[in-house]
């Protein structure tokens, strides 16, 4: 166990962090699974960017790797240009 309050600190600010990190994730793939399930057309344009949005925050916050970042936002764009 931790002897220093500094390390105490710490893993009380990385377990907020942890979950918070989680709960973002799997809302975002949740949002992912959703758009992939549309078949309307304008319902998916329109949900397209909040999605893209959501990939782009996790990316940021090294959540995921960047460059899958840009392998989802890619094959969702793709994905909603050929409904």
């Amino acid at each position: 166990m931790a002897n220093h309050k500094s390390a105490l600190k710490r893993i009380r600010s990385n377990e907020k962090r942890r979950v918070l990190n989680r709960y973002q994730h799997k809302t975002t793939r949740n949002a992912i699974k959703k758009l992939r399930e549309l078949t309307d057309a304008k319902e998916a344009q329109k949900m397209l960017p909040s999605v893209i949005s959501m990939v782009d925050k996790l990316a940021k916050k090294n959540v995921i790797h960047a460059n899958k970042a840009a392998n989802l936002k890619s094959q969702l764009t793709k994905h909603v240009a050929a409904i």
